[in-house]
């Protein structure tokens, strides 16, 4: 197995409901390290996984509508919890369509601190 790893990270506020999360039901900063692999069985014709600058500018176009935004104002997250588990799915699905054409797969990591993070990870043919 092959891979390419990238990486990013975003500024946000959120919140979230439910007695579950504490004093995280009040408005609050994170900052997340978004890592997202590409991954595949054998390298291309061109000896790559994926192109690495073409793998940056991607992440970057996927970060950029969510970095210094309250997600909580977002439409799209609009009752929704945005965990780190829910944003390593998100971000997934921003990449699964060109992975799909080149046969890959894609494990998106957001780490929410240096000790904490949850990843997202599927085959996608």
């Amino acid at each position: 197995m092959y891979a390419v790893e990238v990486s990013d990270q975003i500024m946000i506020a959120h919140s979230f409901r439910g007695e579950l999360f504490g004093p995280a039901q009040n408005v609050h900063g994170a900052t997340f390290v978004v890592r997202v692999a590409f991954l595949a069985d054998d390298l291309d014709s061109h000896g790559v996984v994926v192109d690495i600058a073409r793998a940056r500018e991607m992440l970057g176009k996927a970060l950029a509508p969510l970095n210094y935004r309250n997600l909580d104002e977002l439409p799209q997250f609009k009752g929704i919890n945005t965990t780190t588990e829910f944003l390593t799915r998100h971000l997934f699905e921003h990449f699964a369509a060109a992975a799909r054409a080149g046969q890959l797969s894609i494990r998106v990591t957001v780490a929410e601190s240096p000790v904490a993070r949850a990843w997202y990870e599927a085959s996608l043919w």
